[in-house]
């Protein structure tokens, strides 16, 4: 029987996200603390997806240590990334922020 690498790892135990080792499509079905959850859109290697629900304004939690917060609610083994979530301490270069530096320049 082939070995099968994990899809997703836990980096530290206090993170609330998993982080993607290889590419998966939407479908697939993963274990999550136990729990069989099916991924509803592709994650990218080094892609995070929640651990479980977050709700708007929580901390992301990656190495045991916050490194933003979500924007909108991400149920479990939702995709956690730029499209809904902000850094907490650097501006995270988007659109609406290069237009914002347009702006007040």
């Amino acid at each position: 029987m082939p070995l099968v690498e994990p899809a997703f790892i836990l980096i530290h135990p206090l993170d609330n996200v998993l982080v993607c080792c290889r590419h998966c499509e939407p479908g697939l079905a993963v274990q999550i603390d136990g729990v069989c959850e099916t991924l509803r859109e592709p994650i990218g290697v080094g892609h995070k997806i929640a651990r479980r629900p977050l709700a708007p304004g929580e901390s992301v939690v990656k190495y045991g240590a916050p490194i933003g917060s979500v924007t909108v609610a991400v149920p479990t083994g939702g995709h956690v990334h730029g499209h809904n979530m902000r850094s907490d301490y650097l501006d995270s270069h988007t659109r609406q922020t290069a237009n914002l530096r347009e702006e007040t320049q």
